[in-house]
């Protein structure tokens, strides 16, 4: 059965899905770029010979992006922009562009950002480019940072058969789930608390060790989804991120779950979730065959999941960290 996504109210079948296309420095804004080329506007995914080609096999569907996605992306991207980590050519810009691209975003009476590939110019000999002179693209590479975003791109079927192209933008800072700055603030938040007497155990308790890891594994000496028991290979993953998390809840064994490390890297990233008696939903942003391959699907139930006590923060996973 075809796993499906519903859309401002509108339920797609997925088809397929195109996880992760990375942002080229060549294509952001001048502002954002770390190199010394120019700017181009078209976007190399890939040899004639790949699974792109196949994928992206029509370029006269509708192609769009959403304004909510836009915004969490920019939400997501907002301390990266203000601090930056990396050597963008005008990082002293940054904070200010970051104010005037939510804006403008945040204005738009549209929710679907519908734009157009061009297929001419972007089929070159053996070559596969993305390219398109509309808003919703030209947005895209003002405000991506290189490095750290990537597109995933899923292909939708409507009830009319009809087949389109959703893009979404995603960041990943550099296999951190949050920005470096952030931890660091909130580290230093942490140091300077007095209220706080128990610090080593809260740091511990980012890096799933110490008690915290100890009394989440006296609640659950196993993976539930592999049933896996060696503690060698078993991850203490937050439920609810370690950085989002208030005092208390960073050492609360309630907020997590002992992970396989596959399991804990999915579930991190918010490829899957839970609901609340223990079904597991899995991210459309996973394709079909790679959902197959980590023997994951929508609406399984896990049937040892310990739910009980941590459904406040699976209802934040599944709210706050899941992509839907």
């Amino acid at each position: 059965m075809l796993q499906k996504i519903k859309v401002l109210d509108k339920e797609y079948e997925i088809l397929d899905a195109k996880e992760r296309l990375t942002i080229p420095d060549c294509i952001v804004g001048s502002h954002n770029k770390i190199g010394k080329g120019h700017g181009e506007a078209k976007f190399y995914v890939g040899s004639k010979n790949s699974a792109n080609f196949k994928f992206f096999d029509d370029f006269s569907r509708r192609c769009f992006f959403l304004k909510s996605d836009f915004l969490k992306y920019l939400n997501l991207v907002k301390e990266e922009y203000e601090h930056p980590s990396q050597p963008y050519k005008k990082k002293e810009l940054l904070k200010e562009d970051w104010k005037k691209y939510f804006e403008e975003m945040n204005q738009s009476k549209e929710e679907f950002l519908e734009f157009e590939l061009d297929f001419k110019k972007n089929i070159v000999g053996l070559r596969m480019y993305l390219n398109s002179n509309d808003k919703p693209y030209l947005f895209m590479r003002k405000i991506s940072l290189p490095n750290i975003t990537y597109i995933s791109v899923l292909k939708i079927k409507d009830e009319s058969e009809k087949i389109s192209y959703y893009f979404k933008l995603f960041a990943d800072f550099f296999g951190e789930e949050s920005n470096p700055y952030e931890l660091k603030i909130k580290e230093k938040e942490i140091r300077e608390d007095k209220k706080i007497k128990d610090k080593p155990k809260i740091f511990l308790a980012r890096e799933g060790q110490g008690e915290y890891r100890k009394n989440l594994l006296n609640e659950c000496p196993f993976c539930p989804i592999t049933l896996v028991s060696d503690e060698r290979l078993l991850i203490a993953s937050h439920i609810k991120p370690w950085v989002k998390s208030e005092t208390e809840e960073k050492t609360d064994p309630k907020n997590g779950f002992m992970l396989t490390p596959t399991y804990d890297k999915l579930f991190d990233r918010g490829f899957i979730t839970f609901e609340d008696n223990g079904t597991m939903r899995v991210s459309p942003w996973i394709s079909p065959m790679n959902q197959g391959k980590l023997k994951i699907k929508d609406g399984n139930k896990v049937q040892l999941l310990p739910v009980k006590g941590r459904e406040k923060y699976l209802k934040y996973h599944r709210e706050k960290v899941f992509n839907k």
